[in-house]
């Protein structure tokens, strides 16, 4: 892990299009501005985990044929 050590206002840079920087520093808070491309998923830890442990449940269900039927209709258009 690389440990570094801004002031408010000064910046990271990590690779070409991702740039956080210190917006602000109160008590025991630090507010970070992450500027990145909209392809780039930005998460704090905990939504991140959450996802991770939705998508393994989500994994694990098996799909039942009613279910993809409705999907196959919604696709198609027929809201029945």
């Amino acid at each position: 892990m690389l440990v570094l050590t801004r002031k408010k206002e000064e910046s990271i840079r990590i690779g070409d299009d991702i740039t956080i920087k210190i917006v602000d520093i109160d008590n025991r808070q630090v507010k970070l501005g992450i500027e990145a491309p909209k392809r780039v998923a930005i998460n704090r830890e905990e939504i991140y985990q959450r996802i991770l442990a939705e998508n393994e449940a989500a994994s694990k269900t098996p799909a039942t044929g009613d279910g993809l039927m409705h999907i196959a209709d919604l696709l198609k258009g027929n809201n029945g």
